[in-house]
């Protein structure tokens, strides 16, 4: 019983954290380096990012609930930042990296038509310090339900400036605003 109910106020306080405020954010908060292992299973760091736009979610893969619709939100988006001629690199950071190898990733996004040559998909961590990483850098929690092997995470996009600040979030799971995204990548390039 107790479980149920940690689980519910987790989820209603992510539920206001998340839907409170206008609809468009501005953020300003610097993303922590980091250094992990992308689905080829080479090293990807936040030093292959700097001097580039790029945007960030989180999934898994065993992931029963939003990771298939963010992450098929995700592959349109790239390709429509493709379409457009925008210069942008996708990053998807595992929450479940216990689980999540780098083949698994490469598989679950290959399912969605995802481009790797601007898309990384990232695990080689513990869970704790990805919680940690996704907390300090995104101002977010997740968190492992304690009655499934699912883990809490938001739905969002995060829109990363070429100096590894958070410039923005929007919606990835239902109304993604792919239109206002790609203008405000250009808007970051001019």
């Amino acid at each position: 019983m107790k479980k149920t109910a940690w689980l519910i106020m987790l989820s209603i306080l992510m539920v206001l954290v998340t839907a409170c405020g206008p609809a468009r954010y501005d953020y300003n908060y610097p993303v922590n380096e980091f250094a992990y292992t992308d689905q080829e299973g080479k090293p990807f760091s936040s030093k292959d990012l700097e001097n580039k736009v790029w945007v960030a979610n989180f999934v898994f893969t065993y992931c029963g609930t939003v990771c298939p619709t963010m992450t098929a939100n995700m592959a349109e988006l790239q390709k429509k930042a493709k379409e457009a001629g925008v210069d942008v690199e996708f990053v998807s950071f595992s929450v479940d990296p216990e689980r999540d190898t780098p083949e698994a990733l490469k598989s679950y996004l290959g399912k969605f038509n995802a481009d790797f040559s601007n898309w990384h998909a990232l695990t080689g961590y513990g869970f704790d310090e990805i919680k940690t990483f996704i907390l300090k850098s995104f101002k977010t929690p997740i968190e492992k339900d304690p009655n499934s092997d699912q883990i809490i995470h938001d739905t969002f996009l995060y829109l990363v400036d070429q100096k590894g600040t958070v410039v923005n979030r929007y919606e990835g799971m239902t109304d993604v605003p792919y239109n206002q995204i790609i203008e405000d990548m250009k808007a970051l390039q001019e």
